[in-house]
Parts: C-alpha cells; sequence; structure tokens
C-alpha cells in the first residue's frame, strides 16, 4: 500500500515546487515623469497629460497587467492595462504608459498630489505619490502649422519644436525636431509613405507641449 501513495506524494512536492518557486515579490516603479499636453479645441486649448513610469518586474515586463493614476481629493481614476499602454525602451530601461489622459468633458485637468499604483498578474502591487503642478495657462500662445505649395511655416514660442508625421490611414511614421521656422518639405528627405504632419511643441524643463491637428503635406 505504501507503494501506491507515492505518485501523490511527488505530485505534491511538484505543486509546491512550482508555487515556491514563482516570485510573489510586488513590481517596482523606479522612476515616472507627467507632461501636460495641450491640444486645439473649439474655443480655447485643451488639456490632456502624458504619463510613464519605469517599470520592474521579477518575472518580466510580460507579467505586469495594470497602471492605474489616481487624484484623491478630485475623486478621479484612470486605468491604463498592458493591452493598452505605450511601451518604448530607452538607455536600456522600459517605460510604460499612455499620452491620452483626460477629464473627459472637462477642458482642465487638476494639479496637485497624485497617486499611482502598478499591479502584476499575479495580483501583487506597488504604489507611489508624486506632486505635479503645472501651470493653469500655459505660458506660450498655442503654436500652428501650416504647409503650402511645399513650404511649411511654423508660428511657436516653445523652445523645441517637432514636426510628426502620419500616412495615409492617420497612422505615425515619423518625427523631425526642426530648428527653422520656415523650410521646404523636400529638404526633410521624408519617406514616401508620409501624408499629414502636425507640430509638437514643447517646453522639456516645465514638462508641458502643445500639439496640433494634422495638415495635409502632399
Amino acid at each position: 500500500m505504501k507503494g501506491k501513495k507515492t505518485p501523490l506524494s511527488i505530485l505534491l512536492f511538484c505543486f509546491l515546487l512550482a508555487f515556491f518557486s514563482c516570485s510573489r515579490t510586488e513590481p517596482r516603479m523606479v522612476y515616472g515623469f507627467m507632461e501636460l499636453v495641450y491640444y486645439s479645441g473649439n474655443e480655447k486649448p485643451e488639456e490632456s497629460y502624458s504619463f510613464f513610469v519605469i517599470a520592474e518586474d521579477d518575472d518580466g515586463i510580460e507579467n505586469l497587467s495594470e497602471l492605474y493614476l489616481y487624484h484623491d481629493r478630485e475623486g478621479l481614476r484612470w486605468l491604463v492595462n498592458s493591452e493598452d499602454w505605450v511601451q518604448y525602451v530607452e538607455d536600456g530601461k522600459t517605460w510604460i504608459g499612455t499620452r491620452s489622459i483626460s477629464a473627459g468633458d472637462a477642458s482642465y485637468l487638476p494639479r496637485g498630489q497624485f497617486r499611482a499604483v502598478l499591479i502584476n498578474k499575479g495580483g501583487e502591487k506597488t504604489e507611489r505619490r508624486f506632486t505635479f503642478d503645472g501651470p493653469a495657462e500655459s505660458p506660450y500662445p498655442f503654436p500652428f502649422l501650416t504647409i503650402s505649395d511645399g513650404i511649411y511655416r511654423i508660428d511657436s514660442r516653445y523652445p523645441v519644436n517637432h514636426l510628426l508625421f502620419y500616412d495615409q490611414q492617420g497612422t505615425y511614421v515619423q518625427t523631425l525636431t526642426v530648428y527653422e521656422i520656415e523650410g521646404n518639405i523636400r529638404d526633410l528627405r521624408l519617406v514616401n509613405s508620409v501624408r499629414s504632419a502636425a507640430l509638437w511643441a514643447e517646453d522639456p524643463e516645465y514638462h508641458i507641449s502643445a500639439l496640433t491637428d494634422a495638415v495635409l503635406v502632399r
């Protein structure tokens, strides 16, 4: 009878070994940043936030499942799950987050204290609080981009300006930092699939930027 119990014991041992060998440690948010983005509205520029964190997990970045952003005083919560978040690698560090945090019908997003919560697929989580005090209004007028007869013209007081290019389906294709407020499109050496462009103007020091509507390139 003892011999019949051995397979069950082995199975139980293997199950316990597999259970305890899996990492049960919480994920980590090493660093994060928030940027205030102004975009074209009906009467005045509207606002959104870009929010990204450097995320780590002992079982790999693919083990992360949900990133929450809370503004407890205003009772607001935003959820970005692993299927929807933007992920990119820079200097060997993996960033995850979103560029589209908005306040619904309101054009103004709250400032002050926020709380970020990162959860992995095992249910372990980590939390960090931080403060973001963006300006009530942009210190710069909303920028403009026009393209006519192959010439682009930029009206922007932001210190750094980029052109974002899209294909016929509106899919992002290319980014170029521009240093001249006017120039010939041909000199930019764009890829053939480019059909439209938008101006992304930013002030990296104050973490604010503005994104214009796209205009046709060709």
